[in-house]
């Protein structure tokens, strides 16, 4: 069933089916709710804009996915210093902290914290499959056919990523689980 951009009731279903799944990963690569959404947005009216015509559903949200992508990581690249300095900011102390379970909420956002850490540490194209497989739920054949990679490549990056990831975090810590 061919997919128009510019169709009315296309573009609708496609937005419904699409827009957590590409908040998802563009947040999971800003780290701003913020600017995914402007992100998201950016992405769908391109969509709009380019009268396309898509072979399905899956095709036209795996264009999707891959705009979200670029544009998130251009983003990423041209704002690096601004977005670290908000996120400096962000982790500062508020009194929502010290509330009773507030050792437990400083933990959790201390491993947040450093799993994103550890995450941008990792190589780009390492970086970019965790991203798609943790954040954005998509399986081993959509990452590849989003990225331009075949199944099996995805799933060696995948593997390559996690040990990595392990290694990170687990030489931070100065122990080994």
């Amino acid at each position: 069933m061919e997919i128009r951009s510019t169709d009315q009731s296309d573009f609708r279903r496609v937005y419904n089916e699409c827009y957590a799944l590409l908040m998802k990963i563009c947040y999971h690569i800003v780290y701003n709710i913020d600017i995914a959404q402007d992100l998201v947005q950016e992405a769908f009216e391109r969509f709009y804009m380019k009268n396309m015509s898509f072979p399905s559903d899956e095709d036209a949200k795996y264009w999707l996915i891959r705009v979200s992508k670029n544009l998130a990581l251009n983003h990423v690249r041209k704002n690096k210093r601004e977005i670290n300095m908000v996120e400096k900011v962000k982790q500062m102390p508020t009194s929502s902290s010290y509330v009773v379970d507030g050792v437990k909420e400083l933990a959790d956002k201390e491993t947040i914290k450093e799993v994103r850490a550890a995450i941008e540490m990792l190589p780009d194209n390492l970086k970019m499959v965790i991203t798609l497989k943790e954040y954005g739920d998509l399986d081993y054949k959509a990452i590849g056919k989003i990225l331009g990679i075949s199944e099996s490549n995805v799933k060696v990056r995948v593997h390559r990523a996690r040990k990595k990831l392990e290694e990170l975090l687990t030489k931070e810590d100065g122990y080994v689980y």
